[in-house]
């Protein structure tokens, strides 16, 4: 086995390899609803990691983009997660409207940040301590096809769960901070929408025959806001609302979408229990309400177990001359969520670092992929 520093010379002396798999990654349309394009990412990444010597399976789904999962040693032993996810937020075209790109060592492109470059520092991270003789533990990478829609659209959740048995760390390669923050708690998320079913009637020639749907919204998205607690760890936002269809009718039909962010289940299961009875409630007579939640991910609760492993790899960091990290908690969700639910301590945003992710402004830090890369390596040997 080479040493450390032998390992960091080699992770340096592959970064034109590693600058042409991030830029292939990132030039290829693939949201979420383009399960063509991720899939075709997934068999990308497949042809990399089997020479590696890694058996490659897939969990398959109509609807969505499939599940990777591949293993290397024998998997019996406790192994080491190394997870991420292949789609993105942005629609069919954007890769060639704006194609990777590298100027002044910052790096842009649709999911340039979240996560290709995660993506990359995994793979060769991955790539370089196998060519360097590691064979410390047996590996499980696990890459979902939806992340970004909350797997909305498969039953990938409970895959990653049962996945997870017997893992005994994890790293998820999402969105680095420009601060070297190292997430171990993330808020939960779930989206909802409320349909609002009224009479409608004239305004002029007989209003009094309407029951209006847009009425019967407004007393509910003031309930609905009033579930906040900011102690708890849980924000309710009414972020979307619609309703009627011309100012001279009683409208006979509303909407809207609401979004929830929670730090623990319980903080949930309060707000579901809430929206149940704000949807039974009636405030206009002969106004129906329905709901139907669009999207959830879990929260990734902080563990013991993930805060003394962050303690070890900040000592490792540090050691080996790489910038020293933070332990945070954002609101953003992620798949560690699953992993934390079944106990495994996990590190959270060990991918490329920069900002604005999910939008044009979208850009990551040239330089974090090599110094990232060389973070997971000095991990995975000496952890």
């Amino acid at each position: 086995m080479k040493t450390r520093e032998e390992v960091f010379h080699a992770i340096e002396a592959a970064k034109p390899a590693m600058m042409k798999t991030w830029r292939s990654l990132v030039d290829r349309d693939c949201g979420s609803g383009n399960k063509a394009g991720v899939d075709a990412v997934g068999q990308d990444i497949r042809a990399f990691l089997e020479p590696l010597g890694f058996t490659v399976r897939f969990h398959e789904y109509e609807k969505a983009g499939n599940m990777l999962v591949a293993e290397k040693g024998d998997m019996t032993k406790p192994f080491v997660i190394l997870t991420g996810h292949m789609d993105t937020v942005f629609a069919d075209g954007t890769a060639a409207e704006r194609p990777f790109t590298v100027k002044d060592g910052r790096v842009t492109g649709p999911g340039v940040l979240d996560m290709k470059g995660g993506i990359t520092v995994m793979l060769y991270a991955v790539k370089t301590l196998l060519e360097s003789g590691w064979n410390r533990y047996p590996l499980k990478i696990i890459l979902a096809g939806d992340e970004e829609v909350g797997h909305g659209w498969s039953h990938a959740a409970e895959d990653y769960r049962a996945e997870a048995k017997g893992a005994f760390m994890a790293f998820n390669y999402e969105t680095g901070f420009i601060d070297d923050g190292i997430v171990l708690a993330r808020k939960g998320c779930a989206q909802y929408r409320f349909d609002f079913h009224g009479v409608g009637a004239h305004a002029g020639n007989n209003p009094e025959d309407g029951r209006s749907a847009v009425k019967e919204l407004c007393h509910k998205v003031l309930a609905m806001e009033a579930l906040t607690d900011f102690a708890e760890g849980t924000t309710v936002n009414v972020g979307v609302i619609s309703g009627g269809t011309v100012p001279n009718a009683i409208p006979e039909h509303a909407w809207c979408q609401v979004d929830v962010r929670f730090a623990s289940a319980a903080g949930l299961a309060r707000v579901e229990n809430a929206f149940q009875e704000i949807t039974d409630e009636v405030y206009i007579d002969g106004v129906k309400t329905a709901c139907v939640c669009q999207i959830k991910m879990a929260a990734m609760e902080k563990l013991p177990a993930s805060e003394a492993l962050f303690e070890k790899a900040q000592a490792i960091a540090k050691d080996a001359g790489l910038p020293a990290m933070k332990a945070i908690a954002v609101g953003g969700g992620s798949d560690s969520a699953y992993l934390t639910m079944e106990g495994v301590p996990t590190l959270c945003a060990m991918g490329v670092k920069g900002q604005y992710n999910h939008t044009v402004r979208e850009w990551a830090e040239e330089s974090s992929l090599t110094e990232r890369a060389k973070l997971s390596a000095a991990l995975l040997m000496e952890l």
